[in-house]
């Protein structure tokens, strides 16, 4: 009997050694979705909560040239306007397949432009002029830097300063690192997008046979992300560009590119791997913690650093994978902003919010200049391309070319103008 019983305890000791990597990783995955539960105190059903629960973030003033008072953009409503047009059209050569909503045969691809952003206490953001940016920023250079929604923004600006410019006059050239390029040869004004998912390097991991830190707790497999390590792609432009519009966000909340227990993001510093393991969010903080302070050292004198906030996503019945559309032709009420978007829901585009509280955290006390996008993008669950052009899954995310990005640009167009006026 005594025997009997050493076995048993032997083999519940070896069952248990089998499985305490599974163990592990379950664990590591329960921490990596609670994070999507929590919430922040401060938040509210309400539209006006909403914005003070990130004020630091949705709060920013442009002052206005012509008047003494200002304009706060971060609140607001969209106002359409049978009048208004796009600068460019369906035909801009750089316009990605997806993102060609008129082409791709989108039910209002052609009215997605006649909103009209009204800030509160203001007009309606204006359309910048495309010859006096050309000649304002002539012998200087742009970079976008982050992930497909900071080019879907670039090749909104692009589109918009080549319908100014004649045939000839505009040259596809990339500086170090960059995905896509183009200098507007008669200015000699550069734009240019240097593509980065995560802002650090980022490449896949296996377990050695040898062991280590991260196989003794049951890994297998993932991604390992450096986040001391800047993504080759824009490693220079911080001393390159004389103004730079960074993002990230999207990749970071994303179990369907990194896998929680099939592919999880696994963070280094010093080449070394981070134990204990970090939630996905965790490691955002230390990325932005190290890479701030870079392009503030690197950056060229009088260099202007903007922040983009995120971009929100409009999956309605499920996310990409599961279903999810958004076949809305109009924007969102107030109250319909915040039924998809509260925190407090906790639902299939949470991740806007949650990004943003990461961002504001890391940029305060920085000197970059915050483009707040968010709340006012939140509306526009009609401008999507959904399922335009025959999708095999609606494109919720990325947005119409013309479209909201336009805006997006004509924001940032104010804040530069605003800047040189201060300056």
């Amino acid at each position: 009997m005594a025997t009997n019983t050493r076995e048993t305890t032997h083999q519940k000791k070896k069952h248990f050694s089998t499985l305490f990597p599974l163990l592990s990783l379950l664990t590591f995955t329960s921490i990596f979705f609670l994070l999507s539960q929590i919430r922040n105190p401060s938040s509210s059903s309400s539209s006006s909560s909403s914005i003070k629960a990130f004020s630091s973030i949705h709060n920013f003033q442009i002052n206005n040239n012509n008047r003494h008072d200002s304009c706060d953009y971060s609140n607001g409503k969209w106002i359409y306007d049978e009048s208004r047009v796009s600068r460019y059209d369906e035909t801009c050569k750089e316009i990605f397949k997806g993102w060609n909503c008129i082409k791709g045969n989108k039910l209002n691809g052609r009215e997605v432009v006649k909103w009209r952003w009204k800030g509160k206490g203001c007009d309606g953001v204006e359309q910048f002029d495309v010859v006096r940016f050309l000649t304002s920023h002539a012998h200087s250079s742009i970079g976008f830097v982050g992930d497909s929604l900071n080019r879907n923004m670039f090749v909104s600006l692009f589109c918009t300063l080549r319908s100014s410019i004649s045939d000839g006059q505009v040259k596809k050239w990339r500086p170090a690192g960059a995905d896509r390029g183009f200098t507007f040869l008669t200015y000699n004004l550069t734009i240019a997008y240097h593509r980065t998912n995560l802002l650090a390097r980022y490449g896949r991991w296996s377990a050695s046979e040898n062991g280590g830190a991260l196989e003794s707790l049951g890994f297998k497999e993932g991604y390992r992300v450096d986040v001391d390590v800047l993504d080759s792609t824009w490693a220079q432009a911080a001393s390159f560009h004389d103004i730079l519009i960074f993002n990230t966000g999207h990749w970071w909340w994303a179990p369907s590119k990194f896998d929680p227990v099939k592919s999880p993001m696994l963070f280094f510093k010093k080449g070394q791997p981070v134990i204990p393991p970090l939630r996905p969010d965790q490691g955002l903080d230390m990325v932005l913690e190290h890479m701030i302070p870079y392009v503030e050292e690197r950056a060229r004198p009088g260099a202007i650093k903007f922040f983009r906030t995120q971009s929100p996503r409009h999956f309605e019945g499920g996310d990409w994978d599961q279903g999810g559309s958004c076949q809305r032709d109009r924007p969102l009420s107030a109250q319909q902003v915040e039924k998809l978007f509260s925190v407090k829901n906790n639902g299939t585009n949470v991740e806007v919010r949650l990004v943003n509280e990461h961002l504001d955290k890391a940029l305060k006390g920085s000197g970059f200049v915050v483009l707040n996008i968010t709340y006012l993008s939140e509306f526009r669950a009609d401008a999507h391309p959904a399922s335009a052009g025959g999708k095999k899954h609606d494109d919720c995310m990325h947005w119409c070319l013309p479209g909201i990005t336009d805006t997006w640009n004509d924001l940032f167009v104010e804040h530069l103008n605003s800047i040189k006026h201060r300056s």
